[in-house]
């Protein structure tokens, strides 16, 4: 494992702990504070859209808590878990229209990436899953009690704008063959509004980055990123290397571990208004499905996560070639990427 990774898997684990901390300080000491980022918290009820017409869901088990564990201890559940995590580009309401960066309607997942966490926790795999992919949108159920036809050679970022997270989950599903066992999504102005409230993100770019759609113009070298900013980082693709998503994918990563550099600072462990505020954030703009839409839920989630070793992170993208209808589209390169996803499930 590189240096990146197990910097990047460390700073995962000091997220996950600051998250735990957030959430037993906030139990402990503020009852309206619980229920209020309790009721931020959106849901949407996935398994019960979509049936039983999916993948097998892997078995999961709860460990028998050893006896020198604590009485109070609960032992975490064990199993392989897949979890669909989206970046939403919304441009609903006015906060996330001010930060469009365009003048489209309607959302589309600019960020998608399948994590997989082991059965004991001891490892997780993050696979992108560039935008640009063409893949076969399955028909899906629609909130008015209808379907979508299932269209083929369609942009993949197009299911979550005709179908929304559940038409996002079943095409990740049809195009790897795993079950999602949960769903995360985090909107535009939520993004930007976590980093503030996290006084910022430092990344460092080789290039210069100038892209009018975006709105994001930096000298090559190391910046400080207000939420504004370190969206536009996220969202560039067409000032920076060949302009394609695969470009932008890099550009995503390097984000999410200064993200959860910022996350997992001392500071934040002391400062119990500056953990809340990171709560509040958080909280505020995620979408989840109805297994992770509580604290409790996510607290269990933040655990596993905290109890994975500093070499147990690998960030993979999916394998992909250009696709033969269009230069500016890829398509999965296989075997490759039936290997790869063959090996989450």
């Amino acid at each position: 494992m590189t240096g990146d990774k197990r910097r990047l898997s460390r700073r995962l684990k000091a997220a996950a702990a600051v998250t735990g901390c957030i959430l037993v300080l906030v139990a402990a000491g503020a009852g309206w504070a619980y229920w209020h980022l309790n009721q931020n918290i959106r849901s949407v009820d996935i398994d019960s859209a979509l049936g039983d017409d999916r993948p097998a869901r892997a078995p999961v088990t709860v460990p028998t808590a050893a006896p020198s564990a604590s009485a109070s201890a609960s032992p975490l559940p064990t199993g392989v878990l897949n979890i669909l995590v989206l970046g939403s580009d919304s441009r609903s309401g006015g906060e996330n229209a001010a930060l469009g960066g365009g003048d489209s309607t309607g959302a589309r997942s600019d960020t998608a990436m399948v994590v997989h966490l082991d059965a004991d926790r001891t490892k997780a795999i993050v696979v992108s899953i560039p935008r640009d992919t063409l893949v076969t949108r399955p028909s899906c159920p629609t909130l008015s009690g209808g379907t979508t036809p299932t269209t083929y050679g369609a942009m993949f970022n197009s299911a979550y704008a005709v179908g929304g997270p559940v038409c996002a989950v079943k095409t990740v599903e049809q195009l790897t063959g795993v079950r999602m066992d949960h769903y995360i999504e985090i909107d535009f102005a939520g993004f930007a509004g976590l980093v503030d409230a996290l006084g910022g993100v430092t990344v460092t770019t080789t290039q210069d980055i100038d892209d009018d759609r975006s709105h994001l113009h930096l000298d090559a070298g190391t910046h400080r990123l207000d939420g504004t900013q370190a969206l536009a980082f996220a969202r560039t693709r067409h000032g920076i290397g060949d302009g394609s998503d695969l470009g932008r994918i890099k550009l995503q990563q390097q984000l999410v571990a200064a993200l959860l550099k910022e996350a997992g600072k001392t500071e934040l462990l002391t400062d119990p208004a500056a953990l809340y505020k990171m709560a509040d954030a958080a909280t505020g703009s995620l979408t989840t499905d109805t297994g992770l839409d509580s604290l409790g839920e996510l607290r269990g989630l933040a655990q596993g996560l905290g109890a994975m070793p500093a070499t147990g992170l690998t960030t993979v993208t999916m394998p992909v070639v250009a696709a033969p209808s269009d230069p500016n589209r890829v398509v999965a390169q296989e075997p490759a990427a039936s290997t790869l996803w063959e090996s989450l499930r």
